[in-house]
């Protein structure tokens, strides 16, 4: 997530289908009674650092990042190893201040962290506190065989706004791309991880763009507008899916198309997918089932190939269930409890979570 400063109420919009060309005739919420869902285990606790992304890599490490929406981040990457929490890959990385020089060898505001065949995605808006864009955001690219910088991308400026905020990221090993949200300015970003061009699309496109102005939690409105925040893969069908936070629709594209097609082709080839709750965290397992997050009841969702949807994890252990990460057969989320502050949180608790997938 996103976006937390709250903003002035807007006008509610509703967004028209693109076309439904993957919309399943039928789709059932089914209920799922409490004590038969599987057991949520917590595997780290953060105080007074409010954790957005995990990951976990093939090898089993896992990795955590905290958003500069606050000057009281201690770090912004680090490592969970053995429940502690280790600044990654250093504490050097870490300890960028507001008054600060930007450089390229510091994180300025971590949004996510993606584990991909040995390599770490380090998404850094370079929009600390959402007071605008301050330099080019960036993509770092550690090696995790060598605990060191590989590559850095950066973001050209035909590809950002001022106002951006690159959100998440899905790494497609297929075509060697990188697929990127912008929940800040609706759209969707490309890149290309041999030539490291980038390029923007369905900018302020009704697929990006929010519906609604607030999200009702626990009978309070949470009101913001946050626009293409989740994002999810699919190997099976070459599809990314991709939603707004603050939004009701799950809309998918060719990942051929995104990378091939004009701006007329891939606006015309995005279709609707679903009408679903309204999600941060989104992933695809292996067998092609989605899982999301329900933040308007404290839930996470599997929709699966026919389009069924059932509750996998529910109650006070899901807190706004931001990012997920799946490794061995376990599901991983963070619990970032967006929706419940208000002021200065040295004392509030964050946690990552886990739950079977067997």
């Amino acid at each position: 997530m996103k976006k937390i400063l709250i903003l002035s109420a807007i006008a509610l919009c509703t967004i028209a289908c693109k076309t439904d060309k993957k919309q399943s005739n039928i789709t059932t919420e089914v209920a799922t009674k409490t004590d038969t869902l599987p057991v949520i285990t917590e595997v780290a606790q953060f105080t007074g650092q409010q954790v957005t992304g995990v990951t976990v890599s093939e090898t089993g490490r896992m990795f955590v990042n905290f958003p500069r929406w606050r000057p009281t981040v201690k770090h912004s990457v680090t490592e969970i190893v053995n429940g502690q929490s280790i600044p990654f890959p250093n504490k050097n990385w870490n300890n960028w201040t507001e008054d600060a020089t930007v450089t390229d060898s510091t994180f300025v505001a971590v949004q996510s962290v993606v584990a991909s065949q040995n390599e770490l995605f380090v998404v850094d808006t370079r929009n600390p506190m959402f007071k605008g864009v301050i330099s080019n955001p960036k993509i770092f690219v550690f090696d995790l065989q060598k605990n060191a910088l590989k590559q850095t991308f950066t973001l050209t400026n035909d590809v950002f706004f001022k106002d951006s905020y690159i959100n998440d990221v899905r790494i497609d090993r297929k075509n060697n791309v990188a697929y990127f949200t912008d929940s800040g300015h609706a759209g969707l970003i490309i890149l290309n991880l041999e030539s490291g061009i980038f390029k923007r699309v369905l900018t302020d496109h009704k697929s990006t763009t929010a519906e609604v102005d607030h999200l009702t939690i626990n009978g309070k409105q949470w009101v913001n507008t946050v626009h293409s925040d989740g994002i999810a893969l699919n190997q099976i069908d070459n599809t990314l899916y991709f939603h707004a936070l603050t939004g009701y629709t799950l809309y998918a594209v060719s990942t051929d198309v995104l990378i091939n097609g004009t701006d007329q082709q891939i606006e015309a080839a995005v279709e609707v997918v679903d009408k679903t709750a309204a999600p941060d965290g989104m992933i695809f397992d292996q067998s092609g089932n989605l899982y999301y997050a329900d933040l308007e009841n404290n839930a996470i969702l599997k929709r699966d190939l026919n389009g069924k949807t059932t509750t996998i994890a529910k109650g006070d252990l899901v807190r706004w269930a931001d990012t997920f990460s799946i490794y061995n057969d376990t599901l991983y989320y963070t619990n970032s409890r967006i929706n419940e502050i208000s002021g200065p949180i040295p004392t509030m608790t964050f946690q990552v979570n886990k739950i079977s997938l067997k």
